[in-house]
């Protein structure tokens, strides 16, 4: 299922977002670090590194291969005299460089409100204003029909200001051609040389062929894929007849929310796009970080924090194996 949501033009579709004047960037950004941030801070006790890790060059550790560790770390004099897979792990960096690359097309305009819209710009506020706290670098790219538009990384409140700035008064397209992901992950990869930290931020509604650039993309850089999703994109509700309009293309249909087989195969559907995406995910070794509409920002990052320590620790395999302290 590659194509994008289907918005009600019934009186639930939610206004264009140019008839508001949106939030100053400022004022979003502080009542997120009212809001958000400052109780991460308690909660996390400033231990980031949870959320993200830096890429090094400094050796830390030796531990046996695992499942979607990145090959290019295997050790491989250490492995050929074990004959088993080693992999090399490296202290951080002080310094990250981080990226977000953002999808926003029109179906990202899908639901009451623009909510998924919204949502990505705070999560997008959230991490660019952690990062650079820490004396870190962010840099966006946006995709709109194509990758329109690249905000060089930089540090500071004040450029998060203006990435947050530049997200608030972007129009949104009123219709575009069917999103293709493959063509922005393509041009994400060879506009970022240097490996950093990516977040990319989608419905990942999109023509199929994305798995495969995605997967080259997490080879080079530490990747999380955080998508962005409306309950009714999952299960339609009851009601009535309705005129549905695909928030892409603008092809527009009349159906019966009424019919229970009707809400029962797109529900199917639903659940079907569901484990592709799952799958293609996995396959690719990406973290997901889900957020939801009818959820909260920071509930979603304590969630994907946990789930990013549990991995750390089940990657770490205890202390240095005392059988390698010679090899090393």
């Amino acid at each position: 299922m590659s194509r994008s949501p289907l918005n009600s033009s019934g009186p639930g579709r939610p206004a264009s977002s140019a008839a508001s004047r949106p939030e100053s960037a400022e004022k979003v950004l502080r009542r997120l670090e009212w809001t958000v941030i400052r109780r991460l801070d308690g909660l996390l006790h400033g231990d980031y590194r949870t959320l993200f890790r830096g890429a090094g060059l400094d050796l830390a550790d030796l531990r046996e291969y695992q499942y979607h560790d990145d090959v290019r770390h295997i050790d491989w004099n250490v492995t050929a005299r074990l004959q088993v897979p080693y992999v090399r792990e490296y202290h951080e960096d002080r310094e990250v460089t981080a990226w977000f690359l953002l999808d926003l097309s029109p179906s990202i305009d899908f639901g009451g409100a623009a909510k998924k819209r919204a949502l990505s710009t705070e999560f997008v506020s959230v991490l660019a204003r952690l990062l650079t706290r820490q004396g870190n670098r962010v840099g966006a790219m946006f995709y709109g029909e194509r990758l329109d538009t690249v905000i060089p990384a930089r540090g500071g409140r004040r450029h998060v200001l203006e990435v947050l700035h530049r997200l608030l008064n972007r129009p949104a397209l009123p219709s575009a051609k069917e999103t293709d992901l493959r063509a922005f992950l393509r041009a994400a990869f060879n506009a970022m040389p240097r490996r950093s930290l990516v977040f990319l931020v989608s419905d990942f509604f999109s023509q199929p062929g994305w798995a495969e650039p995605l997967a080259l993309l997490a080879q080079r850089h530490e990747l999380v894929a955080v998508r962005l999703y409306d309950p009714l994109e999952r299960e339609l509700p009851d009601l009535g007849m309705l005129v549905m309009q695909d928030a892409e293309t603008g092809e527009q249909l009349f159906v019966d929310t009424h019919d229970k087989r009707f809400r029962t195969r797109f529900a199917s559907a639903a659940e079907r796009r569901e484990r592709e995406l799952r799958a293609a995910l996995a396959r690719a070794g990406v973290d997901c970080l889900e957020l939801g509409t009818d959820g909260k920002l920071i509930d979603a990052l304590l969630r994907f924090a946990e789930l990013r320590k549990r991995r750390s620790r089940l990657a770490g395999g205890g202390a240095f194996p005392s059988h390698l302290e010679k090899v090393a």
